[in-house]
């Protein structure tokens, strides 16, 4: 049976599996979100797959201007054709992963927002993560397991390397848990939407962001290790001690400020 054409700007293409879409399609959900970045004029916004545009054509109302970054090219002409009836879409085709957030703000900071694909979410945080000096905030929505990752302190069963590499440049906070019904296709799982706020370059205390980067995922890397087995590579026992740790601790025993301690304190051994 063959299908009729589908009209001109019309999102005709089904969810596609392999790019991990879920498309947003809950109208209240969407209002919850708009609200929660709450943009101010002048501020420069760059959406991050903006699908079909759920959240994408409330923000250009709200907001009258929006970047969108989105990799799925059969999304590209409908996003095109309906965001006009919205506001000024600047719609770029690339894989977010390839954008350089740094030469996109130019001279102006920028706002991040999206509904990030699960499969990719870890990747995408930590490239903006790189770009953190000319980011004011990030509004995600990723799975729920994901942001309680990122948002757990020292002891908690799922504090890891995503939580310490995030908290160190940034404020995280966990917004709101979204049911599965609130996307076409629905997930397996619950979302949670998550607010990032970059710290002041001057506050984060680290010395070398590569050498801290390094201690952490080597900590982490075998959790059930203690920190002088973990970091034997990078340190011995000594210098974590005189840094102020137990090297007989194990990484999910630390604050995010012992991990700066500790890196900063291998660069002078």
């Amino acid at each position: 049976m063959m299908r009729s054409p589908a009209a001109p700007g019309a999102f005709s293409e089904p969810p596609k599996k392999s790019l991990g879409q879920n498309f947003l399609h809950e109208r209240g959900v969407v209002d919850r979100i708009v609200h929660a970045v709450n943009p101010q004029p002048g501020e420069r916004l760059v959406e991050i797959g903006p699908g079909q545009g759920a959240m994408t054509f409330p923000l250009l109302e709200r907001h009258g201007a929006l970047t969108a970054i989105e990799f799925d090219r059969d999304l590209l002409e409908p996003l095109t054709l309906q965001a006009a009836a919205h506001g000024a879409l600047e719609l770029i085709h690339a894989n977010v992963l390839d954008v350089d957030f740094t030469a996109l703000a130019g001279d102006a900071p920028i706002r991040l927002v999206g509904n990030l694909p699960y499969n990719l979410s870890s990747p995408i945080l930590f490239h903006a993560l790189e770009h953190a000096a000319v980011v004011t905030d990030m509004h995600f929505m990723l799975q729920k397991e994901v942001v309680e990752r990122m948002a757990s302190g020292p002891g908690n069963k799922v504090y890891g390397r995503l939580s310490v590499m995030l908290q160190a440049y940034c404020e995280v906070t966990m917004l709101f848990v979204i049911g599965p019904g609130a996307f076409r296709p629905p997930p397996k799982v619950d979302s949670a939407v998550v607010r990032l706020k970059p710290r002041a370059p001057d506050t984060v205390g680290i010395d070398d962001p590569r050498r801290f980067a390094d201690i952490v995922r080597a900590a982490f890397g075998q959790r059930r290790k203690t920190l002088r087995n973990a970091l034997s590579t990078l340190m011995d026992s000594d210098a974590i001690t005189a840094a102020g740790i137990d090297p007989q601790l194990r990484a999910e025993q630390l604050a995010v400020a012992d991990f700066v301690r500790l890196a900063n304190h291998s660069m002078t051994t």
